[in-house]
């Protein structure tokens, strides 16, 4: 069991660092979102590469987060039901969960996305819209997205199996530390610091 816990963690700091980096996205988002907004009116001219950029980058925030969500225990969760329950059963929960639900949807959707992505990068497909943006970058993030999803399926399957076992804490305990957005107001402080 100490190997797959090694594993587990090797998974968490993938995925966090993953989450973490991807973070920065929202305000590469917004940057280009006032951008665009201020040519538009300002100058009277807009391209749908500016749009489809911020879709793209948006889907990035969306698809590579999802497994850093899921180990941050951020996901949508029904907290007045789940309280009832012992730590003990909301381990079996999702681990019940976690096998016949999480693993089989992302599974299904990553054998169901790799042939479009496939197809994309060797047809080297544009948007179809004029000024568009080549597409199959954006189709990648979406096996990309899954399979780390997925990678964070498997560390919580072992973490809750651990905890069932007596050999860690309880891993859907709320963790007390600082949350993502106040850790990136603490980066970009600390960045302005060191500029400066």
């Amino acid at each position: 069991m100490q190997a797959l816990l090694k594993l587990s963690r090797a998974i968490d700091a993938l995925n966090e660092n993953v989450g973490k980096a991807t973070i920065w996205l929202v305000l590469v988002v917004t940057l280009i979102s006032a951008v665009n907004a201020f040519v538009r009116y300002a100058f009277n001219y807009s391209s749908n590469g500016f749009l489809e950029i911020q879709w793209y980058l948006f889907s990035a925030i969306f698809l590579l987060c999802a497994g850093y969500a899921l180990k941050r225990n951020a996901h949508v969760r029904i907290d007045v039901v789940s309280s009832r329950f012992s730590p003990r059963v909301l381990a079996w929960i999702d681990i019940v969960g976690t096998i016949f639900f999480l693993a089989p949807m992302a599974c299904a959707v990553l054998y169901l996305s790799w042939p479009i992505f496939v197809n994309s990068f060797i047809s080297k497909e544009y948007s179809s819209n004029a000024g568009g943006l080549i597409v199959w970058p954006v189709r990648a993030l979406v096996p990309v997205g899954f399979s780390l999803l997925i990678l964070q399926g498997i560390s919580e399957l072992i973490k809750r199996i651990a905890f069932l076992q007596g050999l860690i804490g309880d891993p859907n305990a709320k963790d007390e530390g600082p949350s993502a957005e106040e850790e990136l107001a603490k980066a970009i402080q600390q960045q302005r610091g060191e500029s400066v």
